[in-house]
Parts: C-alpha cells; sequence; structure tokens
C-alpha cells in the first residue's frame, strides 16, 4: 500500500521452487525427447550437449516473449558410428505455452496466498508490478492479467527494479534518501517453546516492522528457579520443525508451584529487521535477554520453503 512516500507491505507469500529455469527446463526436455525420437539417442546424459542445449532453451524463450516462434539450432549436437547428428527445430509460442501451462498455474498459489494474508480483494488493487525476466513471459502476464483484471504496469524495468529498490532502501537507512519510508513485515512467525514441544507464536508472520509485543507464560514444575527460552521462527506447530534462532536462560526465579509465576517475554523487532528478545520474572524483577541479527534470519528461499511446508503440514 503506498502513499504520500509511504510504501507499506501487507503480506509476502512466494514460491522458491519455481523460477525462469523451470521454464527452460521444459524447453530442454523437449529438445532431449524430440532429438531421441528422431534419431534414437538420448542426450540427457551428454554434459557437453547438455550444457548447448540449456544455452538454447533460455534463447528461445526469452525469443519467445517478443515473437510467436523460435529457431532452435545445435549443430553436431553429437556423432555417431554413421557420422555427426544435427538438431533443427521451430519452437512456436503455442507448444511453449503447452510445455509450461501447470509453471504458469503455479505462479498464481503466491498471488491467491499474499491476497489472503493481506485481506484485500483482487478488485482493491490499483496497480500490479511484476519483477524478473521470467515476468516478460506473455502467458504469465495473461495469467495475472486474467485472474486480477488488469495487466501488468509496463512503466518498470523488470530486470532493474529489484536491484535499485534496495538501493533506494539503503540509501533511507543511510539517511541520504528523503521522503521515503518503508514498512516491511516479518517473513515467519516468531515464538517460543513451550510445554510439550509445542512452538508458541509472539509476533505473527506478515506483521508491520517495527514491532513490539509481549506475552505472560509461566514455569511448568513446581520449584523451578529457571527457565530456557528457546526462541523459534516458522509455522510449524511443534518446535523441532521450525528454525531455532537462539536459546538464553532466566535464572534467579523465586520457587513456587507451577503456573504462579509470571514470565513476561517480549519480541521487539526493529525497522533493520534484528530482533530482541527478552523474558522478566514479574515477582523479583530477574531479567535476561538476546539480540538476533539480521545475519542469522532465513533466507528468501528458506522462507518459502517454511511457508510452503507449514501449509503441507497443517493437518499433522
Amino acid at each position: 500500500e503506498m502513499g504520500d512516500g509511504v510504501q507499506e507491505v501487507l503480506a509476502t507469500a512466494g514460491n522458491n521452487r519455481l523460477g525462469g529455469d523451470d521454464f527452460d527446463k521444459r524447453i530442454m526436455d523437449y529438445i532431449v525427447s524430440t532429438f531421441k525420437a528422431e534419431q534414437g539417442i538420448d542426450l540427457s546424459g551428454d554434459k557437453m550437449a547438455m550444457q548447448r542445449i540449456k544455452e538454447a532453451a533460455e534463447k528461445a524463450k526469452i525469443d519467445l516473449s517478443g515473437m510467436t516462434t523460435a529457431d532452435i539450432n545445435l549443430p553436431f549436437i553429437t556423432a555417431d558410428q554413421t557420422g555427426p547428428k544435427h538438431f533443427e527445430t521451430t519452437l512456436t509460442r503455442a507448444k511453449f505455452n503447452e510445455l509450461t501451462a501447470d509453471l504458469v498455474d503455479a505462479t498464481m498459489g503466491p498471488v491467491r496466498q499474499a491476497l489472503s494474508d493481506s485481506g484485500l480483494d483482487k478488485s482493491e488493487i490499483h496497480k500490479v508490478l511484476m519483477v524478473g525476466g521470467s515476468s516478460r513471459i506473455p502467458a504469465v502476464q495473461e495469467a495475472i492479467k486474467n485472474f486480477m483484471g488488469k495487466g501488468p504496469f509496463k512503466g518498470i524495468n523488470p530486470d532493474e527494479c529489484v536491484a535499485i529498490g534496495a538501493a533506494l532502501q539503503a540509501g533511507v537507512l543511510g539517511g541520504d534518501v528523503k521522503g521515503l519510508l518503508l514498512l516491511d513485515v516479518t517473513p515467519l512467525s516468531l515464538g517460543i517453546e513451550t510445554m510439550g514441544g509445542v512452538s508458541t507464536k509472539v509476533i505473527d508472520r506478515n506483521t508491520t516492522i517495527p514491532a513490539k509485543k509481549s506475552q505472560i507464560f509461566s514455569t511448568a514444575a513446581d520449584g523451578q528457579t529457571s527457565v530456557e527460552v528457546h526462541v523459534l521462527q516458522g509455522e510449524r506447530e511443534f518446535a523441532k520443525d521450525n528454525k531455532t534462532l537462539g536459546v538464553f536462560h532466566l535464572d534467579g526465579i523465586a520457587p513456587a508451584p507451577r503456573g504462579i509465576p509470571q514470565i513476561e517475554v517480549t519480541f521487539d523487532i526493529d525497522a533493520n529487521g534484528i530482533v530482541h528478545v527478552s523474558a522478566k520474572d514479574l515477582g523479583t524483577g530477574k531479567e535476561n535477554n538476546i539480540t538476533i541479527t539480521s545475519n542469522t534470519n532465513m533466507s528468501k528461499e528458506d522462507i518459502d520453503k517454511a511457508v510452503k511446508e507449514a501449509e503441507q503440514y497443517a493437518a499433522e
């Protein structure tokens, strides 16, 4: 959501298992299968041939973004006892769309997820920005247009805008760029391990940062004078299935029956994504904390994988 120099991220979603290489792979498989049908030779085990096929497939994909046909010419791709073998074919955009239809369908999953998480209806979206080279694929653009009811905005370079955005954000954080504010969100939930190995969320994913939230916990055993705070990141129900960000201990709790001590756990995330976690015994005032810097956070690929796995195993 944008307005008056403020860009607020309402939700994030993605699929790290899907990208331009997957579209290339479909063309590669098509070339290999076609050549095998014509010549009776399987090129899939020939590393040099496969490298040439990969380069030809990527070029064909790019060509088909601007043309309806792409010529694929691979002279001397291999040889047998009868002599050298060549491969030549014309790949149509229609055939490419047929080969990659399921990949295009898969791109819509994260779109639906992000809309759902944001609480917005697609009719409330005013502009669709598509980034990355594969966003130029006509079938991808058409799928977005059919789903959203509007085509992608053409006023950006999809190959450059991510880098430009990162540079602008660096300028904002460094104080060199004025008048812009990015309100980002936490990509995954943050919480702690509680009794039974359960992961209890304190800050839900897609919470706008900076953010600060507290929750009261207690002891699990009578006379317990120390607790271990196991800080977690992820969407799974059990701690063992999520990522450990850090562990610290709070000692000096006054002995009491279980459930009586009040221990306040606070998560404080700053604008740089640095997480400060503290635990305080409200009875004694004893406190301990841990700071988790951004370099211990999960990569984009890990984030997408964690969300997908959480959805897959939600029924467990």
